[in-house]
């Protein structure tokens, strides 16, 4: 700073001194290379420098400081203005390392419309963060700059969470509509629209709500990477719910062990499953056939298959004469091959002994019924 000032003070003293003395100063320093901006502003040559003077001095050395700030700040704009986002530009997935070389170790892996920020580049390859994710990828699977915000974009969510411990989500935009549910403080809604007047539209349950802004906290997010222990992790959870999944399923389908019966009790009970499942899947029917033969076992109910099939309130087209009509026509073989299926103990329900239209009661689906 005092170089410029002192720089800038000479240019002013030139500009300012009589045009005789100025000559002759500038021919002796122009002849002697050993005398430098020092010497020009020496007191022993300069007799007075006015107060005037000095004050253009400082305004030049201001100027120049001026135009050296703003040049710096130009240059911290551009490096502020390259994105660090980047995104992922598969199809499926790529993979990231542990160094920037093909083989190295895999750390996890990108999903498509994945992305994350930009930590290092080197060689063709970006060092990035994603969630708990961190390791280099290939650069000709990613995308930066304005082709990654694009991107973000189209695939990001803007979330939006209360701070406080309960939010009510509002039918309108109205303190006093009414209530549509509740964002906790550890909860978050998908933001509609800012409607600024106060107010943020969000999508609760695949219905429009609207939620005060002031208590509300909004954020962008894009989905992330998963580390290969993540993953790990999720594959033996998977396995675990599916080895559990299977073991239920071979109880429910354990045979129950047959039951003797005449033809006439067997056509009965295909009938009824005509009546009941005629419109479902074989499985459908076989079902139906054994919540029959699961009661006939059962004790609670008569042990017999007209006398479960008839009892009071039970079974509707039992009460109302389907069933019988059917009994005295033409039985679709599927309602035959399942009521036989039945009688032989076969079950794909368990031991279940009610069933009814899906929807309304909690229990094991097939079709259009749920079993329990």
């Amino acid at each position: 700073m005092h170089g410029v000032f002192a720089f800038a003070l000479a240019i002013v003293l030139f500009a300012t001194s009589g045009s005789i003395n100025v000559q002759a100063r500038t021919s002796s320093v122009l002849n002697n290379s050993d005398i430098g901006v020092g010497g020009i502003l020496n007191p022993t040559e300069v007799a007075q420098i006015s107060d005037e003077e000095v004050a253009k001095a400082a305004d030049a050395a201001s100027a120049i400081n001026s135009a050296q700030d703003k040049d710096e700040d130009v240059e911290e704009d551009a490096e502020e203005s390259e994105s660090k986002l980047v995104m992922a530009n598969v199809s499926q997935v790529m993979n990231i390392r542990v160094a920037p070389e093909d083989d190295a170790e895999k750390v996890g892996v990108l999903y498509k419309d994945c992305g994350g920020k930009i930590i290092e580049q080197k060689d063709g390859w970006t060092k990035l963060e994603s969630g708990d994710l961190v390791g280099w990828a290939k650069d000709e699977y990613l995308l930066f700059n304005e082709d990654a915000e694009k991107l973000a974009q189209e695939v990001g969510v803007q979330l939006v969470s209360s701070k406080e411990d309960a939010l009510r989500i509002r039918t309108e935009a109205d303190e006093n509509a009414d209530v549509l549910g509740v964002i906790t403080n550890h909860g978050f809604v998908d933001m509609i629209e800012d409607l600024g007047n106060g107010w943020i539209s969000v999508d609760y349950n695949d219905q429009t709500g609207y939620v005060q802004a002031e208590y509300v906290e909004t954020d962008f997010r894009i989905d992330e990477g998963e580390t290969m222990a993540a993953i790990e992790a999720r594959e033996a959870e998977e396995a675990k719910r599916k080895a559990e999944e299977e073991a239920k399923k071979a109880k429910l389908m354990q045979n129950t062990g047959a039951v003797a019966a005449g033809a006439d009790e067997a056509r009965l009970l295909a009938a009824l499953i005509y009546c009941e499942a005629g419109n479902q899947s074989y499985e459908g029917k076989v079902a139906v056939g054994a919540v029959v033969m699961n009661r006939v076992k059962s004790g609670a109910y008569a042990n017999t298959i007209s006398g479960v099939i008839y009892a009071s309130g039970q079974f509707t087209p039992a009460l109302n004469g389907s069933v019988a009509r059917v009994y005295s026509g033409n039985i679709p073989d599927s309602c035959v091959q399942a009521a036989n299926a039945a009688l032989s103990g076969e079950t794909n329900v368990g031991t279940a002994t009610h069933f009814r239209r899906a929807g309304g009661h909690d229990g094991q689906v097939i079709g259009a019924h749920v079993f329990w």
